[in-house]
């Protein structure tokens, strides 16, 4: 089974290569395929924008995803904002700096948050399926580690106590992580009715 990839990030494909089974082929997005204007008001919306914007270009089916870091404290927030807290071209280190900020004077035991990611495999017939991932986990005072990418410096998953994403391999985040879970849930379904 192919799927292309509705995502422009180099290191989201690369994760997605690393967790997706071997049955199913993950093609890279055409480069040709210009920038994906993101305003649906949730993660669902978004990834069903991606999906429909390659597909209507490649005419093959296509798995799309959006994430959103909720944190407690901030009513969920940047959520599906993440990826543009800071501003339209923020860079990841801007949107940690904003939210390091934002949580500037709230403890520790308060910096509750959660990992969202919600993935849309579309078909050129405009059928789909959807499945949803979650870590939950707290915010760091600081960035810590530089593997991974985004927030995972300053992601603490409750199942590997005292690390963040980025101190931890590959292997180890896609494990537990929600994009994994999601891409886990929806490759169960695919190899099921392929």
């Amino acid at each position: 089974m192919k799927l292309i990839s509705a995502t422009a990030n180099p290191h989201k494909y690369k994760e997605m290569q690393q967790i997706l089974p071997g049955k199913i082929e993950l093609l890279p997005r055409p480069p040709e395929i210009p920038e994906i204007v993101e305003d649906a008001p949730d993660l669902l919306g978004n990834a069903t924008l991606k999906a429909l914007g390659v597909m209507k270009v490649t005419g093959m089916p296509v798995i799309a995803d959006d994430t959103g870091l909720e944190v407690e404290v901030l009513n969920g927030e940047p959520g599906v904002l993440s990826a543009r807290y800071a501003g339209p071209d923020a860079q990841s280190e801007d949107n940690i700096k904003k939210l390091l900020s934002e949580l500037a004077d709230i403890p520790m035991v308060r910096r509750g948050a959660r990992f969202r990611t919600v993935i849309v495999v579309l078909w050129p017939d405009e059928t789909f399926i959807t499945a949803e991932g979650v870590v939950f986990g707290k915010i760091a005072l600081a960035p810590i580690g530089n593997l991974g990418f985004g927030y995972d410096s300053i992601f603490l998953p409750s199942e590997i106590p005292g690390k963040t994403f980025a101190e931890i391999s590959d292997s180890e985040k896609n494990r537990i992580s929600h994009r994994g879970r999601a891409l886990n849930d929806i490759a169960k379904v695919l190899l099921r009715t392929s």
